[in-house]
């Protein structure tokens, strides 16, 4: 790692770059990107989803949130970066940071490709104050980066209305509406996510994303959507075209853009958080409408088939969960069993349901002390024996047809200590506050986000993660805007209104570093309850089919509520599972989905 700083130091200096950002991003701002587009990783030695390094002559910093720190601590020893723990008392932003450190009329650089737009206005504001520059047109990564992966062009392919539940066709106009709305000529789109939902398309881009590389422009009567063609079969071709969908390079977007900012007639509207800084650079001084997408609410509210499908998605995973569990519990101290055995085992009964597609993300299954790692992903290196004492922590989903899902549960695999268990409850306390839960419309993740966190507050402790995210269909399991959280974060948008028809996780947990953690997690569909002379009332419907481990339950500390919760949640669970088991699981089953009194 010290001879890829070096090396890029020396390339800093060639160019006259004095200070270099290296974030996450690929050339669309999605959260997970593939292997082309791991520069951070590959010169930081840091692998988490989230992060942005700052490079200068004398000093080397990685940003990270909370979800992170143990692991980057861990991962950025001996490289020569050090850890900067973002939103933490004390630690600057990444833009505050910058301003301090770069000197009068220094330049300070990035791939103007991998950062948004509205971060490129805070670095050419920096810059100016100072009286330097900004260059964003080199990606100094990729010069030192010899043996690089090659861009991804895996091949597209048609999610149908079955699944979809409304055709391109449909979505485009109401997108169109939307641009009648705000006086726009062209619609740029260039989060992946949004574009797969807008032509019904998924790909294989993006590990575990089933997204595909690429740019929409969307006029008032013609599409253009701008792709690696080798990705396009004969049928996908045929199925745009009768979309009234055109297809053009990749990389002729760059082009496009750089013609529509030579007319003064034209207006763009665009979402300056995923449109990259070098394609909003292009557009010159054409007149823009910058906010977020419009397809980011849209794709948000699940219409009617989708929901169903999802109900669907969520039995399959919970089978499959279920003879997991079933599986472990009696396998462990009979067999040799370790983090990667039982995910890759995990893996397996997945994949023997129906219309299976893929991992909705790599499995994250933690024994013991590397479950309070919370984004904790097991290694070679890494990969700890399991034993039948204390948790394993596992959070995992899968892609179907059907839709996406992401559960996580928390399995005692033997004895467990008393603050074992006093942990695991009070979890359990927070994840069960949303499920009884009647609100008024209007309310966002802000308001719910105490009611969760107040069993853990009220003793002084605390999660550094969000209690739950919007999920996607068939797309990211993280999606914006619907989410549970107290603080507000810019980047992100997810202090919407909850709509019906919106999917969020509910994911509180517990972490105490070098011994265990405890998350709980399920998904649930923002539902109308009623609407009285007061207005509209809300609920939300767990879909999440998977008991909560029992034996990890202290039942004095749960209120009379929260036991009828528990039971009434588990005898779902047990309805709904029970058909597609065996005599044994079953059996199981019903001990496992056991009234407590």
């Amino acid at each position: 790692m010290n001879e890829r700083l070096d090396a890029l130091r020396r390339v800093m200096k060639e160019n006259a770059i004095d200070l270099y950002l290296i974030p996450t991003d690929d050339f669309h701002g999605s959260e997970y990107v593939g292997n082309y587009f791991k520069c951070r990783e590959y010169v930081t030695g840091f692998t988490g989803s989230a992060g942005v390094a700052v490079v200068t002559q004398e000093d080397a910093r990685l940003w990270t949130d909370g979800r992170y720190f143990l692991q980057a601590e861990a991962q950025l020893r001996d490289s020569g970066f050090s850890l900067m723990k973002s939103g933490e008392e004390g630690v600057p932003t990444i833009a505050k940071y910058i301003e301090d450190t770069l000197g009068e009329g220094e330049t300070a650089g990035a791939d103007g490709r991998v950062i948004n737009a509205a971060f490129g206005k805070k670095l050419t504001e920096i810059a100016e104050k100072k009286h330097g520059k900004i260059d964003t047109s080199k990606d100094l990564v990729g010069e030192i980066w010899k043996d690089r992966p090659a861009m991804s062009k895996e091949r597209s392919w048609i999610l149908t209305e079955e699944y979809s539940g409304e055709s391109a066709v449909s979505k485009l106009g109401r997108i169109r509406e939307e641009m009648k709305k705000k006086k726009a000529d062209i619609f740029l789109l260039t989060s992946l996510e949004d574009i797969a939902w807008t032509l019904n398309l998924r790909g294989n881009d993006v590990l575990h994303c089933p997204v595909t590389l690429s740019f929409l422009a969307v006029t008032e009567k013609g599409c253009i959507y701008y792709v690696n063609e080798e990705t396009l079969s004969d049928e996908v071709r045929a199925y745009l075209e009768k979309t009234g969908v055109s297809v053009s390079p990749y990389d002729s977007v760059y082009e496009m853009a750089r013609a529509l900012g030579e007319k003064s007639s034209v207006t763009v509207l665009l979402d300056p958080a995923k449109m990259n800084d070098r394609l909003y650079r292009l557009l010159g001084d054409v007149k823009k409408v910058e906010e977020t997408s419009p397809t980011v609410l849209m794709k948000s509210i699940k219409n009617e088939t989708e929901l169903k499908n999802i109900r669907i998605a969520h039995l399959r995973d919970g089978v499959a969960m279920v003879k997991w569990i079933y599986w472990l519990k009696n396998a462990v101290g009979k067999e040799e069993l370790t983090e990667l055995s039982v995910s890759e085992k995990l893996a397996g009964f997945r994949a023997s349901m129906k219309n299976f597609l893929d991992l909705s993300f790599e499995t994250i299954a933690g024994y013991k002390e590397h479950g309070a790692i919370i984004h904790y992903a097991p290694t070679e290196e890494s990969d700890a024996e399991l034993k039948p004492e204390s948790f394993l922590l596992v959070d995992s989903g899968g892609h179907y047809l059907e839709g996406s899902t992401d559960i996580t549960r928390t399995i005692a695999l033997g004895e467990l200590t008393e603050e074992e268990k006093e942990v695991f409850t009070l979890v359990l306390k927070a994840h069960l506050a949303l499920l009884p839960l009647v609100f008024h419309y209007g309310c966002s993740g802000v308001n719910f986000d105490l009611l969760v966190r107040e069993p853990l507050w009220r003793r002084g402790l605390d999660y550094r993660h969000g209690t739950g995210h919007g999920v996607g269909y068939l797309l990211a399991v993280h999606e914006m805007p619907n989410g549970f959280r107290y603080k507000v974060v810019p980047e992100r948008v997810d202090s919407s209104v909850f709509e019906e028809g919106m999917v969020t996780t509910d994911e509180p947990g517990l972490y105490l570093e070098g011994k265990f953690g405890v998350r709980t997690e399920s998904e649930l569909i923002c539902r109308v309850k009623e609407e009285t002379e007061y207005g509209k009332f809300m609920y939300f419907e767990n879909v999440t089919f998977c008991p909560i481990d029992l034996d990890a339950v202290i039942p004095e500390m749960l209120t009379e509520e929260e036991k009828q919760s528990l039971n009434d949640y588990h005898e779902t669970v047990r309805k709904r599972l029970s058909p597609y088991l065996n005599e044994e699981e079953n059996e199981w089953l019903t001990y496992a989905t056991r009234r407590i009194q």
